[in-house]
């Protein structure tokens, strides 16, 4: 007899867009730890960011400990192709290792036979120890800045239309957006403020890290393009996510407001480095991440990848 493992359930709420991701990540069983799961279609590919907090989230249901006991700590992602939006996906965890204080697993995420990505995760219990942090920077509070909801709102541009209508989280940059137009400055260092844009009852501090691992891969690499005088409708530009890694430090809430403290160390040979401090409103550092994605820029003729930003036209 074949013995399935239950997917961790995902709170489920009727405010759009956010109730769309919330269904997107509710996984379905079928045999041991074995998943399936759906997309957003809203692109021309899978958003990477979805992949990686479905894997989380069946990674964290393999796990015996009853819910919370043992919290994902780290994870590590490959991208290895893009997938379909409209073909279902399909999860595999290996149960590598479970010890006194830690798990491991590996997620192999396919769609019609073909690896989309790869995923390591580490899980911990509890427990006392040594600890410090860095200081949260001194920037303004998101009540005294420009939500980008607001900015959509305002602007006469498609893109506007398609993000105020699908975007699930409230952002709030310091030094102003990249959505449709360049940075003043060319700086390769940001802080952007994000939250869900409705209250999510019943989220575990398990769904806070795969929520918080779900929406941070959308603006990785903005401190990059903000060093360049790119931006996200930089014609003929193309970006995709390589690798991604992600740490999280101490128990947070999703429904909060948190503080993005990002930078690109490094940019070369078509691909640049993200670096992201996620800190509380009270100044906690609660996660951090890393991610190395490839950016294309054309020579000549505009790049016509299936890797480049595109958003649908809305009626």
């Amino acid at each position: 007899m074949v013995t399935m493992t239950e997917p961790i359930a995902v709170p489920q709420i009727t405010t759009e867009p956010l109730s769309s991701v919330l269904c997107v990540l509710q996984l379905r069983g079928g045999e041991r730890d074995l998943f399936e799961a759906d997309s957003l279609p809203q692109l021309k590919r899978v958003y990477g960011g979805q992949v990686v907090a479905q894997a989380l989230l069946a990674a964290s249901s393999s796990l015996e400990d009853e819910a919370d006991s043992r919290l994902p700590h780290s994870l590590h992602a490959y991208f290895l192709r893009g997938g379909d939006p409209f073909r279902p996906i399909q999860l595999k965890v290996g149960r590598t290792h479970d010890g006194r204080s830690f798990s491991s697993r590996q997620v192999n995420v396919t769609q019609d036979g073909r690896d989309i990505l790869t995923l390591m995760a580490s899980f911990q219990r509890r427990q006392e120890g040594v600890e410090h942090t860095s200081e949260m920077p001194d920037v303004p509070m998101p009540d005294e800045l420009q939500s980008a909801l607001e900015y959509f709102r305002a602007l006469n541009h498609p893109v506007g239309k398609y993000l105020g209508k699908t975007a699930a989280f409230d952002v709030r940059h310091v030094q102003g957006n990249l959505y449709v137009s360049p940075s003043k400055d060319s700086d390769r260092g940001q802080q952007l403020w994000m939250k869900p844009r409705a209250e999510i009852e019943g989220a575990s501090q398990i769904m806070s890290r795969v929520l918080l691992a779900y929406v941070i891969d959308q603006v990785m690499m903005e401190p990059a393009l903000r060093e360049h005088g790119l931006y996200w409708l930089t014609p003929g530009m193309a970006l995709a996510s390589l690798d991604h890694a992600m740490w999280f430090h101490r128990d947070f809430d999703i429904n909060q407001w948190l503080l993005y403290d990002q930078e690109s160390p490094s940019a070369q040979n078509a691909r640049a480095m993200g670096h992201v401090k996620v800190y509380t409103e009270d100044g906690e550092l609660v996660a951090e991440a890393m991610q190395e994605a490839m950016i294309r820029l054309p020579e000549g003729e505009e790049v016509n990848t299936k890797w480049g930003f595109e958003a649908p036209p809305v009626s």
